[in-house]
């Protein structure tokens, strides 16, 4: 039976009825705009419709241009509503941003990319050339990230790690060693791979034969939640930068239950010179503590901007006689104690003096000091340094 041209109609505005709800798209944007638009040699424009704000500013983690105010963007309103602002070339890096619209910061609309920093949400973009090229997803072969629970007695039940595996080869099954990465204050599991880019740098690493192909463990460094906000069982819980258990010894005192789950769960190599550790601000401290109080097991220790004095508390085991836990480490040996800082950190001066006690106790360490101050911008460089030392 042929259909008639009623019942044809009738399937043309059902399909796009469906076509509509499927593809939901609340509200409406100018598919024409885009913000931001790079350029080749890094200039970056920034828009936003808006015709009835009276005022309108980009805010960002790069010294602003010679149009800033404040180190604001001021951005400019057309005869269509739309406002403009433009960036004179940038460097080769992920830059984080907002707007700023009459006084309230917002997200850019038009950008879909995102990432949370502790309490905040900022866009991103990242630029062209150099460096920042680690950071993009290339077309070279994939490690798998995962997110796993293992059990702790911390809290008497489970908490959370992110865990980066090396892309195959498609031989045999192969083991690998493993790099302990642990984040800064007011961070969690999804840090390092989020802002830190931990699967595209390692992907794009392994694939130019920079590095050794490693497996790379994140796991949440404050004991008192269990995973990141929104996982746990905490629900949607107000987050905190420094949470009741920094200085708490937990995260140090604890931490061979997640080398233990670890070398039971993956293909690992294990014993010390498979082993290394380092870790961003608290996550430094992390890593110096647990690596003194356990001097046997990292053969490499990486400290970035690390803060030497979070633990101000007497009577926890992994943080007294520091000292000696230090000569053990240096008894047992190690490959490589690599320390990272910005020339204008705020913790440059305690970093400065905690190499002080490394020289009187003749612990060897390899010392980089960079541009910069307490930024994912260094931290990132950090990562590729120190991974390229590893495991040679």
């Amino acid at each position: 039976m042929k259909a008639t041209p009623i019942i044809c109609f009738y399937f043309f505005v059902f399909g796009l009825y469906n076509f509509s709800v499927a593809q939901e798209n609340i509200g409406r944007k100018l598919e024409a705009l885009r913000s931001p638009e790079i350029a080749a040699d890094n200039t970056v424009t920034f828009n936003f419709f808006a015709p009835k704000a009276q005022e309108v500013a980009v805010i960002g983690n790069w010294p602003m241009s010679e149009a800033s105010n404040d180190n604001k963007l001021i951005m400019h309103k057309n005869a269509d509503g739309i406002w403009t602002a433009k960036q004179e070339q940038l460097g080769s890096d992920l830059f984080l941003y907002n707007f700023l619209v009459d006084g309230v910061r917002i997200a850019d609309p038009l950008n879909v990319y995102q990432i949370r920093d502790v309490s905040n949400v900022f866009n991103y973009f990242i630029t062209n050339g150099g460096q920042a090229e680690l950071y993009k997803t290339k077309v070279v072969l994939h490690g798998t990230l995962t997110k796993v629970w293992y059990k702790s007695s911390i809290n008497s039940a489970e908490r959370r790690m992110t865990v980066y595996i090396p892309p195959s080869s498609g031989s045999a099954k192969k083991s690998y060693p493993v790099l302990y990465l642990l984040h800064g204050m007011g961070g969690d599991e999804e840090a390092w791979p989020t802002l830190g880019r931990v699967s595209q740098i390692m992907d794009n690493l392994i694939a130019s034969g920079r590095i050794e192909p490693m497996i790379v463990v994140m796991p949440n460094g404050h004991s008192s939640n269990s995973a990141a906000p929104g996982y746990s069982e905490k629900g949607e819980y107000a987050v905190n930068f420094r949470t009741a258990d920094v200085g708490s010894g937990d995260m140090e005192s604890n931490f061979q239950e997640i080398i233990k789950f670890v070398e039971k769960t993956y293909p690992v190599k294990k014993g010390k010179k498979n082993r290394a550790i380092a870790g961003l601000s608290m996550g430094g401290s992390h890593s110096l503590f647990i690596a003194a109080a356990n001097p046997n097991t990292f053969d490499y220790v990486g400290l970035f901007s690390a803060a030497y004095r979070l633990n101000d508390k007497q009577g926890i085991p992994v943080y007294d006689n520091i000292d000696q836990n230090l000569l053990q480490q240096k008894k047992y040996g190690y490959a490589l104690y690599w320390i990272g800082m910005g020339k204008t950190d705020f913790l440059y001066k305690t970093g400065e003096d905690y190499r002080k006690k490394l020289d009187d106790l003749g612990l060897k360490y390899t010392y980089h000091e960079s541009e910069g101050g307490h930024t994912w911008s260094n931290w990132r460089d950090y990562l590729i340094q120190f991974s390229s030392l590893l495991f040679k």
